[in-house]
């Protein structure tokens, strides 16, 4: 099965396949927080998370929404003059806030000529009713997905990254969008302290299973100042290798439904706060083995699915 040049079914190809053109994402800092940093449920986030809320490479919070986009098309027009966008709100908790204030966020995204979607990431304990009413009403309206920070199904590993949440409130918040019809990609990080080949991959099928609109394989990278930091220093766990990483990424396309569209395969942890692992900078070499093994392979996404 193949996605034009690929073997697997990328946001590229679901994006040009809907609009007919190239498609961006534009990330937007909403100005958001998060209830596991402002003590709602925790007081110092997710181990993982950086200072900027996993929002490394979003815009200026300063900036006003419009300015923030207006900034990142001007530096596409020229290259591509005819491209389209959806506006991402990206880093912390992007639901975390009183419905007004979202409601006059998304709409100053969405107003901005050029903008065709929306993809809002957040927490699944983050979604009350009126909130989820919000997002029924954009997604009659616009190409909306919604993000979850899942990372793992395995409750004595989100314990271990302070999630703050358990797999019950994944799953109910998971089926009140998907009930309505709300494009839903789940968020998956794959080296995970403790977790090898066998729980990894468990994961994968569990995210399979729901049949999500998208997936985000993320990999396990230690930045500098966060709390995994001290933990990886003090108490030094297994880190992928570059060959067990593209392998555990082709071993989750395989066993991924088609359907699915996988929005990442890897991680981006910025160049000054990356610790390790260090070949992860070189995101291009890690995107071409992924391909060069699946060819090796002779497979694709969704080879061994149903299993």
């Amino acid at each position: 099965m193949r996605w034009i040049d690929k073997r697997y079914h990328t946001l590229n190809y679901e994006l040009k396949s809907t609009f007919g053109c190239k498609v961006f994402k534009l990330s937007i800092d909403g100005g958001f927080t998060c209830p596991n940093r402002d003590g709602k449920v925790g007081s110092s986030g997710c181990i993982f998370c950086s200072e900027s809320g996993s929002g490394e490479f979003a815009s200026n919070r300063n900036l006003d929404i419009h300015s923030q986009l207006e900034q990142q098309v001007d530096l596409l027009m020229e290259k591509w003059p005819s491209g389209k966008y959806i506006a991402y709100f990206q880093n912390f908790t992007n639901t975390y806030s009183d419905v007004t204030d979202l409601e006059k966020k998304y709409e100053s995204a969405i107003s901005h000529p050029g903008v065709i979607g929306l993809a809002i990431a957040t927490r699944p304990d983050c979604i009350p009713d009126d909130v989820l009413s919000l997002l029924d009403s954009l997604n009659k309206k616009t190409y909306l997905w919604v993000e979850l920070g899942l990372q793992t199904m395995h409750e004595d590993t989100a314990k271990v990254i302070r999630r703050g949440y358990d797999i019950e409130v994944f799953e109910k918040t998971f089926s009140k969008l998907k009930k309505l019809g709300i494009r839903t990609v789940v968020h998956l990080i794959l080296g995970l302290p403790g977790e090898y080949r066998a729980k990894i991959l468990q994961s994968v099928r569990y995210v399979s299973s729901l049949n999500p609109y998208g997936v985000k394989l993320h990999l396990m990278h230690v930045l500098k100042n966060t709390d995994l930091e001290s933990y990886y220093t003090e108490s030094p766990f297994h880190m992928l290798s570059k060959d067990e990483y593209i392998g555990l990424v082709c071993d989750s396309l395989e066993i991924l439904n088609p359907d699915i569209t996988v929005h990442r395969v890897t991680g981006d942890g910025s160049k000054d706060l990356l610790i390790a692992p260090l070949w992860s900078l070189d995101k291009r070499s890690v995107l071409n083995g992924i391909d060069i093994e699946l060819k090796r392979r002779d497979s694709f996404q969704g080879k061994f699915f149903p299993e």
